[in-house]
């Protein structure tokens, strides 16, 4: 609720009661408690907003690309090392949803073997293509205007992260896909994928997004590479102080 719709409530919350006051007597200190409530609620917002417009527009700039500079090196080291992917549940890309239902009969088959050397392929594949990320993402941190340095401020949680995507979803996903191409083409169960997939996601077997294993895991890598970097964005936003940068505790402090 904005500091206007909560003004007008008070409004409307002492009207009330002069209307109750004519037909029978009210409790005033109920009354009064309620409305100091209100108005509270508004001058809090109210002093958050002041604070963020006393920032300077460069105080703002500096803070955020130092916020999201600190993100993405943060994220990139997570991910882009042996066992970023794989050795972590949370950002194990499995094996795309046919490829999997596959594999499950190969393993009764035991031939399982196979299905978890690719899984542990592309996983390795998108370590290795995730520090490729930084330099782009870095170039977006440089890029970022202060126009889109106020709306990432004030944007809410996930409001750096959603800029990231905006500005380098498909550049990402075109930088990653020639690394795991290169690692796949070595695996005999991958090529074999790729030669059937597409046919089988003309009849709907498959997903569309499903049909090229190389393209499915950049997609999948870059995916949780912004859910890494939201991660961090969240985390600092719950403790801005807690970052040890003074600006940046100085600008998103401002928002709290």
């Amino acid at each position: 609720m904005s500091s206007i719709q909560k003004a007008c409530r008070a409004i409307l919350l002492v009207s009330a009661a002069l209307a109750m006051q004519q037909a029978s007597a009210f409790d005033l200190g109920t009354l009064q408690n309620e409305v100091g409530a209100v108005l509270q609620s508004s001058q809090g917002s109210t002093r958050s907003g002041t604070a963020v417009d006393a920032l300077s527009p460069g105080e703002v700039n500096k803070g955020l690309k130092a916020a999201l500079s600190r993100g993405v090196d943060t994220a990139v080291a997570t991910l882009g090392r042996p066992d970023g992917f794989y050795g972590n549940k949370q950002w194990r890309i499995p094996l795309p949803s046919g490829l999997d239902k596959a594999a499950n009969l190969m393993r009764m088959a035991g031939r399982g073997y196979q299905a978890d050397a690719l899984e542990l392929t592309i996983n390795r594949a998108a370590e290795a293509a995730v520090p490729q990320a930084k330099a782009l993402l870095v170039s977006a941190v440089k890029d970022m205007s202060i126009a889109d340095a106020k709306g990432i401020l004030t944007g809410g949680d996930q409001a750096a992260t959603e800029y990231f995507r905006r500005k380098t979803t498909s550049d990402l996903v075109q930088q990653f896909t020639p690394i795991v191409t290169q690692a796949t083409a070595k695996v005999g169960l991958a090529r074999t994928y790729n030669s059937y997939a597409g046919q089988a996601a003309q009849f709907g077997l498959i997903r569309n997004e499903d049909a090229n294993l190389d393209h499915y895991v950049a997609k999948e890598a870059v995916n949780r590479l912004y859910q890494a970097i939201g991660e961090q964005e969240k985390a600092l936003r719950a403790d801005p102080v807690g970052s040890g940068s003074a600006i940046i505790g100085k600008v998103f402090g401002a928002v709290r």
